[in-house]
Parts: C-alpha cells; sequence; structure tokens
C-alpha cells in the first residue's frame, strides 16, 4: 500500500482510469438491461400477456384464426387455473380476420375478441391517443390501431361495418362505434389491428370457444415457475402454455443484438483500461529500477519481485474497480431519479423514459473486470522488471 501512493499523481490518473472504466460498463450494462425489461414489459402487457394457453396445433397452424383448433371449454380451463398464486388476469381472446368498412373503402384487419374491462387492466402499455378502452357496456364498441384510424380517416364516435368470413363460407357483418384509437409498441400491428368486445366476436363468428387465454402474472420473473404450474393443471386437456419469450421471438433477437453490441463495447473498454494501467506501470516500474535491483542483491529472488508488482497491481485493481463501482452508483441513482427520455425505437410509435437498472451480478462483474484486466496489464511488465539482471537493474531509476 505505501508503494501505490508513493507516486500519488500517477496513482490517480491509474485509479481514475479503472474507475471510469468500471464504471461505464456497469453504466452501459444498466441502460441494456432496462431497455430490454421495458420492451419486456411493453410486449407482456399490449400484445402477449405473460402466458398464453391454446390448443395444440394452433401456433403451427397458418391461419390466425384457426376454426379447427379453438378451446371448446374456455371457462372450465379458466377453471382450472382459478387460485393459481401470482395471477392476475385470466382472459380470453378469439382471433379474427376480415374487413373494416368506413362507407368509402374496406380495410383488412386482423383483430381480436377481447373481455374489456380485464384487458384494460392487462393493457397497460396499450397507449390510447384518441378516446379510451373498451368496456363492458361497449357491446357495439370497437377501438382500433392509430394505422387503422389514419387509413380510413376514423375518428371518435364514428360508424364503421365490420364484415367476417365463417369457415362455413357465409358471411356476417356488424355496424360498430369507434371510442378508442390505440398505440401499442408496434407500427406493424396498430396499421390493421382492431379490438371488438368477446360477446360480439362470439355471435358474429357463432361460437362460446376462444383461440386463447392469456394470464398475466404480478412478476414476470415468476413466469417460468408459473408456466410449469400451468401445465401441470392443464394436463390431459390437448392445451400448449407458452411464456411470453417464446411468443415474441422478435425481443429474443433484440437481445442477441444488444448482447453483442454490448459484447464490443466490454471489450473496448477492456483494451483501454489495459493501455492505461500498462502505460502507468511501465513508467512507475522503470522509476523503480535501482528498488528492484537492490531487492534482488539483498537475496530477493525474481519472483518474490514479480510477487511485489503484481500484489500492488492487484490492490490498485481493486481500489479502482471499488471506485468505479461506487461512481456507478451514485451516476445510476441521479440519472434514474431524472430519467433519460427515448425516441421509439424502430418500427414502434412510442418512446419511454429510460432509467439505469443495476444488478448485484452487474455491479460485481464490472468490478472484477477492472480488476483482472489491471492485473493483465501487469503481467509483461512485471516479468520485465523481476528479471532485468542486477547490476543493470541499479543503473537504472533515480
Amino acid at each position: 500500500m505505501r508503494n501505490i501512493f508513493r507516486h500519488r499523481t500517477r496513482t490517480i490518473a491509474t485509479l481514475a482510469a479503472i474507475s471510469l472504466g468500471v464504471a461505464s460498463l456497469i453504466i452501459a450494462g444498466g441502460f441494456v438491461r432496462d431497455a430490454l425489461v421495458q420492451l419486456g414489459e411493453a410486449t407482456i402487457h399490449s400484445q402477449t400477456g405473460h402466458i398464453q394457453l391454446t390448443k395444440e396445433g394452433f401456433r403451427a397452424s397458418r391461419a390466425r384464426a384457426s376454426e379447427s383448433h379453438l378451446i371448446e371449454n374456455p371457462e372450465q380451463v379458466k377453471a382450472l387455473l382459478t387460485g393459481l398464486p401470482g395471477v392476475e388476469e385470466l382472459v380470453a381472446r378469439i382471433n379474427f380476420s376480415g374487413m373494416v368498412n368506413n362507407g368509402k373503402r374496406d380495410l383488412g384487419i386482423v383483430g381480436d375478441g377481447i373481455e374489456p374491462d380485464a384487458e384494460a387492466r392487462i393493457g397497460s402499455f396499450m397507449h390510447y391517443v384518441e378516446g379510451r378502452p373498451l368496456a363492458d357496456h361497449d357491446g357495439d364498441g370497437i377501438v382500433v390501431g392509430e394505422g387503422v384510424a389514419r387509413t380510413l380517416n376514423l375518428a371518435i364516435g364514428d360508424q364503421v361495418t365490420l364484415i367476417l368470413s365463417l369457415a362455413q363460407g357465409a358471411v356476417n357483418t356488424r355496424d360498430f362505434r369507434v371510442v378508442g384509437v390505440f398505440q401499442s409498441f408496434s407500427k406493424e400491428f396498430d396499421a390493421r389491428a382492431v379490438r371488438i368486445p368477446l360477446a360480439a366476436t362470439r355471435e358474429l363468428l357463432d361460437t362460446e370457444s376462444a383461440h386463447v387465454l392469456v394470464m398475466t402474472l404480478s412478476d414476470t420473473q415468476e413466469t417460468a415457475r408459473a408456466v410449469n404450474a400451468v401445465r401441470a393443471r392443464v394436463a390431459g386437456f390437448g392445451i400448449e402454455v407458452l411464456p411470453w419469450k417464446e411468443l415474441a421471438d422478435f425481443y429474443e433477437k433484440t437481445v442477441e443484438l444488444y448482447d453483442a453490441q454490448f459484447g464490443v463495447l466490454r471489450l473496448i473498454i477492456l483494451l483501454m483500461v489495459v493501455l492505461s494501467v500498462t502505460n502507468s506501470v511501465n513508467m512507475s516500474l522503470f522509476e523503480r529500477g535501482r528498488e528492484f535491483g537492490t531487492l534482488q542483491a539483498l537475496g530477493n529472488r525474481p519472483a518474490r519481485v514479480f510477487e511485489l508488482i503484481m500484489t500492488e497491481s492487484a490492490l490498485l485493481g481493486l481500489l479502482g474497480a471499488i471506485g468505479g463501482m461506487v461512481l456507478a452508483g451514485v451516476v445510476a441513482w441521479i440519472v434514474s431519479a431524472i430519467g433519460i427520455p427515448m425516441p421509439p425505437p424502430p418500427n414502434s410509435n412510442m418512446g419511454y423514459l429510460a432509467v439505469i437498472r443495476l444488478t448485484p451480478g452487474d455491479v460485481l462483474g464490472a468490478g472484477v473486470i477492472g480488476l483482472v484486466a489491471t492485473c493483465l496489464a501487469t503481467i509483461i511488465p512485471a516479468r520485465r522488471a523481476s528479471c532485468r539482471p542486477i547490476v543493470e537493474a541499479l543503473r537504472h531509476g533515480t
């Protein structure tokens, strides 16, 4: 420790390089983690829920509203799942596709028949730019995506006609009144999506079945446990149970992309720390050449000198890592208290307020990287200093 603080200016500069590198890793990792968490929650609470139950073969079918893969007894399945710990909502949906007509032109749409009040609690990330969500009392209400409203020039209160084809080839129509225009996280979804009450959908399609049962949980981290519990209860019913990550393949692709980008960033910061520490250590060891020569002249073996230098480097790296973790914690707390307004991601409608989301694993991992980088940067200079002939070492230094 005395050797570390012998040259305070150089030590402070080295500590600053290590601390800034560690803090940068932690803050960047926290920013990326928050982006993924918010993307996941937006996906869950605007489209997929935490868990979806469908008839076996429904996901493999090319038809979004396949008539041959309906859950025939959705209320019975709901009753089986009542009382599961951590479950907030369990609702039925019927998928359909058809046409919407505003009296002047038609637009092909994909839609969902929903349980309005329960879906309003699930869809906390569904933003209504006009009007309001559907309610249970809206027998003839319809909400449309922003892209649908823009294409058909729809406003709140306008009447539209929904045209659906039945499996038998018949065509059913019904008039609806627009009560809301929504934005989800996806522009493509909003350009074709509509939602109507489940009761109206069943009347149009002449069915009491459902395509999907959507479940939301109080804690997203409990999804895997809940999936196993649900599968155990519906075993034998021919029902497939899928977590939200398997339903949102774009999320997994986004995670892979961010991991690759963050891996490159981690490598760049590691190289910066190694180069900064290497330069500082080289200068320090050159100036202390006479000291190391004297140590060897007094009987210390080169291995002992190498051990001494590496111990100093490890202590320096430890102090820098702790400083970086503290700095990152302070910066994360300040930034998270203020928030960072972010623009909408690609193919999305809505921006979000980013924070720095820290986890113990990320913080400790960055600290270890800082410590290891410092030790790696010292190995070659330490070996060179410890193996220098005694006579040559005594001629150098101050």
